[in-house]
């Protein structure tokens, strides 16, 4: 008479209990996600096909959606492409662009000199009312950089005034600390030819992560001085 143990009624040749196929049943569905999951995918991207928000050096042209100059005028993009990025408007080198221009417009109306791109002299009683970038001991000043095949076109750029750093006693530059850039990564939107399109002027859009420079902070100098 065989005599049939729970974990071994393969081997054995006995039926299976209850308990035993209530164990395999428990851990075949804790698979079951895993493989509907594979079976899914291949599906998926074969309907949907490539993306549009893509970068071109893993995608070439012929994969991306091509429009004429007359579909999407110069400075504008789909609208399908804009709506991902509605939070634009919320980043510093963006938004602070119409008051820049804004700024701009004023000085010329009433012919003041342009900004002085020279390292100012600190005055302790001009700090009260001045702007961060005009208080700080590595100031900065702001220009608008515009590219024509780039979505946001305009976007604000700071520029360090001084190589080294203002002494907070004299208010005058020092070599002992250096002036740097701060970078903050953003994605934007890169207009690309279209080379494999039959109508001239067609292009594609791709996103491109640039570093753009929204201040200026002081560090150590890299050598002693």
């Amino acid at each position: 008479m065989t005599i049939c143990a729970m974990d071994s009624w393969v081997a054995a040749g006995c039926p299976p209990s209850l308990g035993t196929l209530t164990h395999h049943h428990h851990s075949f569905l804790q698979f079951l996600p895993g493989l509907l999951t594979l079976l899914w995918l291949p599906i998926s991207l074969a309907h949907h096909g490539p993306l549009p928000w893509v970068d071109p050096n893993t995608q070439t042209s012929r994969n991306l959606r091509c429009y004429s100059p007359e579909e999407i005028p110069l400075g504008q993009v789909p609208l399908h492409l804009l709506a991902r990025t509605a939070k634009w408007e919320q980043a510093l080198p963006v938004s602070l662009v119409s008051s820049l221009e804004a700024t701009a417009g004023r000085s010329r109306r009433h012919k003041e000199l342009p900004t002085k791109t020279q390292c100012p002299v600190l005055q302790p009683k001009q700090i009260l009312e001045a702007d961060i970038h005009q208080r700080s001991i590595s100031p900065w000043r702001y220009r608008v950089d515009m590219d024509e095949n780039r979505y946001p076109q305009k976007l604000a750029w700071a520029e360090c005034l001084c190589q080294g750093c203002l002494n907070t006693r004299t208010g005058r530059e020092t070599p002992a600390l250096n002036s740097v850039p701060l970078l903050q990564s953003l994605p934007v939107l890169r207009r690309q030819p279209c080379t494999h399109h039959p109508e001239p002027g067609a292009f594609a859009f791709y996103t491109e992560f640039i570093r753009v420079p929204v201040g200026c902070t002081c560090v150590l100098p890299r050598t002693a001085q």
